[in-house]
């Protein structure tokens, strides 16, 4: 499956935690943003999931740690589609020190296309598959 660069950006010290380290509130919301990225490169924009009534849901996440991130580094994601079934795809998000090229964290999620009127999954658009080829 292709990967794609989801997330560019720097650690704040408000992101930091009293340990001097970036908290583990803003390794899931460095994700999140990742996620909604590649989402949106895979047509599953703002705009289509408001128009159609439609939305993602979390169902599982896994996060690994292996080096500290700290104020002031520059860090970066890269995303690839681990396996897409029916109605869910499940992602890996690897998160890299930018000076570095350290791998720092790593996060596999599992979301589902859900139909937000009847809050319940249904499946991906076609057009998902075509753009993971």
């Amino acid at each position: 499956m292709k990967v794609f660069k989801t997330y560019q950006g720097t650690v704040y010290p408000w992101n930091c935690d009293h340990m001097m380290h970036m908290n583990v509130q803003f390794y899931v919301a460095k994700f999140d943003e990742a996620w909604w990225n590649l989402s949106s490169s895979l047509g599953i924009t703002a705009a289509y999931l408001r128009e159609n009534k439609k939305g993602m849901a979390a169902l599982e996440q896994h996060i690994k740690y292996y080096k500290e991130v700290l104020a002031g580094d520059n860090i970066y994601i890269e995303s690839e589609i681990i396996e897409m079934k029916a109605k869910t795809i499940r992602v890996k998000h690897t998160m890299f020190n930018l000076e570095s090229k350290k791998l720092v964290s790593e996060m596999e999620m599992t979301a589902v296309h859900i139909d937000t009127e009847l809050r319940k999954g249904i499946p991906l658009p076609e057009f998902v598959r075509e753009k993971t080829l």
